[in-house]
C-alpha cells in the first residue's frame, strides 16, 4: 500500500506546474547550445579548480578570470535565470511535501494500530 501512495504521489508532483515549469527551463538550457556550453565549461573549471586545491595549487590568473566571464554571462542569460526559477519553485514545493509526509508520519505515530486482515 505505501509503494502505491508513493506512486500516486510521484504522478502528482509530475503533473504539478512546478515540475512542469522545471521541466521546460531545463530543455530551454539544453536547447540553447551556447549556453549549455558555457555550463559546461564552468564545471570543467570548478572541478579543475578543486582538484588543484586537493593538490595545494593555486588557478591560474586567466583561468580565474575565465571563470568569472563565464558565470557572469551565465547569470545574465534569461534562459538561465528561468531555470533558477523554476528550480527555487519546484524545492519550495518538495519542501511543502516533505513537511506534509512528516505530519503524516507524527499523526500515523500516534493513532492505535490497525490490522490489515
Amino acid at each position: 500500500m505505501i509503494s502505491e501512495k508513493a506512486q500516486e504521489l510521484g504522478r502528482l508532483i509530475g503533473q504539478s506546474e512546478e515540475y512542469k515549469g522545471l521541466l521546460r527551463a531545463r530543455e530551454g538550457v539544453e536547447e540553447a547550445n551556447e549556453l549549455h556550453e558555457q555550463l559546461n565549461r564552468l564545471q570543467e573549471l570548478a572541478e579543475s579548480f578543486e582538484r588543484g586545491a586537493n593538490e595545494g595549487k593555486e588557478p591560474s590568473e586567466s583561468e580565474t578570470g575565465e571563470y568569472d566571464r563565464l558565470l557572469t554571462q551565465i547569470q545574465g542569460d534569461s534562459r538561465y535565470q528561468s531555470l533558477v526559477a523554476a528550480q527555487s519553485n519546484f524545492d519550495k514545493l518538495m519542501i511543502r511535501v516533505n513537511q506534509q509526509i512528516m505530519e503524516g508520519l507524527k499523526k500515523g505515530s500516534k493513532s492505535p494500530i490497525i490490522t490489515l486482515g
